[in-house]
């Protein structure tokens, strides 16, 4: 045989050495990063839940807790944080503390946190919410939703017992976890350097919004140094704008599940646009969301490296699910929830848009690993 067609088939084959080896490597590299993810005797991240609820829907978080811990908390522990605008009870705090063996903590939220600031016309206010209510927006009327909207956009990160914490993983009663979660999210934060992960990104009502992209606008002029530029190519902003920031498309992280950075939203970049956007009155005299608000933030302040979709994490919120379709044995031997019943397919969902902004699919944010059995079955 001539030299040269040997000499072509040992650098074939020799390449193909060096691509398997690559990807032992690389599938080494995964399983020792999974190892850690979902080994519970390591010293615990400085992470927990936080729930803001009131005493009156205590069986309804009881049902959130169970969930939780039977799906994740029951192998790691983290403590939990409830908060509320009035005492709890001691019926709250007996019922609660019984649901999990972690640490209970319980806040009470500052009378200025929950109610008027004195820029406010409390009387335009009341009839801002007539008119919502008479269009027929959802808690269009409600005053009490505002204040919590205002609470959960800028100050339950400030509260007390969050000070030693690294992440929150925000909580609500009444939601459901429909897969086995083995690794830890808290985990994945920091060993990933991320600021913020969802599992639900939908399209606000824009009637609930009307000026909110006006002031954010103002806001990034008057104060351009908190901003991440979009003309880098890992900018988040193609998330919240199809015409390079000249409007608002609706997008956003649905913020009642979010594990999120204390540090950032914490930081004077978040805290500048949360008290400007408050001294506009906005919470009061339209129905801002805490949700577009700490969307906008993240996609305005952080790269796309810092954002995760925890895509196997099951999630249900009222009508609203996300749950995995993608991989098979995920969907078969983690979950419980119908795939068809995901949000992730609807019209509404800003999902897609978001895998297109990352230039990612959704089977690349799976971190669960399958066990052997999975793989078989």
């Amino acid at each position: 045989m001539d030299q040269a067609p040997q000499a072509a088939i040992a650098a074939i084959e020799n390449n193909d050495i060096a691509i398997k080896a690559k990807e032992e490597k690389k599938t080494s590299k995964k399983q020792q990063e999974y190892n850690r993810l979902t080994d519970p005797s390591l010293p615990r991240i400085k992470g927990a839940f936080v729930v803001l609820a009131r005493n009156s829907e205590l069986y309804a978080l009881r049902s959130s807790m169970r969930y939780l811990e039977d799906r994740f908390n029951h192998k790691y522990n983290y403590p939990w944080i409830f908060l509320n605008e009035q005492p709890f009870t001691e019926e709250f705090k007996n019922l609660t503390s019984m649901m999990t063996k972690a640490e209970v903590h319980y806040g009470l939220i500052p009378e200025e946190h929950w109610s008027y600031p004195d820029w406010i016309d409390e009387d335009f206010a009341a009839s801002c919410r007539k008119d919502l209510e008479d269009r027929g927006v959802a808690y269009g009327g409600s005053e009490s939703y505002r204040h919590m909207c205002r609470y959960q956009s800028g100050f339950f990160m400030m509260h007390p017992l969050l000070d030693d914490l690294d992440y929150y993983w925000r909580v609500e009663p009444g939601v459901k976890f429909s897969c086995d979660m083995d690794y830890d999210p808290f985990r994945v934060m920091q060993e990933r350097d991320l600021k913020y992960g969802f599992t639900i990104a939908l399209r606000e009502y824009e009637a609930t919004i009307p000026s909110l992209w006006q002031h954010t606008l103002d806001f990034a002029k008057k104060n351009p140094e908190y901003i991440y530029p979009r003309s880098n190519p890992d900018s988040l902003m193609r998330l919240i704008s199809d015409d390079n920031g000249w409007t608002y498309n609706l997008c956003h992280f649905w913020s009642n599940f979010e594990i999120a950075s204390v540090s950032f939203m914490r930081s004077e970049a978040y805290q500048a646009y949360f008290k400007y956007l408050d001294s506009q009155g906005g919470f009061f005299y339209e129905r801002w969301g805490d949700a577009p608000v700490h969307s906008i933030a993240v996609s305005l302040m952080l790269k796309k490296s810092d954002v995760h979709w925890f895509y196997d994490i099951g999630y249900k919120h009222d009508y609203f699910e996300h749950c995995p379709t993608e991989q098979k044995w995920l969907v078969n031997s983690k979950c419980y929830c119908d795939p068809a019943t995901s949000f992730d397919f609807d019209s509404g969902s800003c999902t897609n848009l978001f895998l297109d902004v990352m230039d990612r699919n959704a089977s690349s944010y799976i971190i669960t690993l399958p066990d052997n059995e999975d793989i078989s079955s």
